[in-house]
């Protein structure tokens, strides 16, 4: 539990210095730090939700029985 604390904590002042360097703005890297992870966690909630629903079970199983994509050509050498 205390490295997820950690993390947590770690993941807040992200977020706080890089709003904070992109917009000089205290009030917005503030509220930014405090709705994103909590918009993430909603969205999560869903994500986890419909993971198992069929149809993207169907597709996922499609994707995953698809053939390698075919070896890119060797690139020409450069000419002086």
């Amino acid at each position: 539990m205390a490295k997820t604390a950690t993390f947590g904590v770690l993941h807040l002042g992200t977020s706080f210095g890089v709003t904070f360097t992109l917009t000089g703005n205290v009030a917005v890297a503030g509220a930014v730090t405090f709705i994103e992870p909590l918009v993430n966690t909603v969205m999560h909630h869903f994500f986890d939700k419909y993971w198992e629903h069929p149809r993207l079970r169907a597709l996922r199983q499609a994707m995953s029985r698809r053939s390698p994509a075919a070896p890119a050509a060797p690139a020409a050498p450069l000419s002086a």
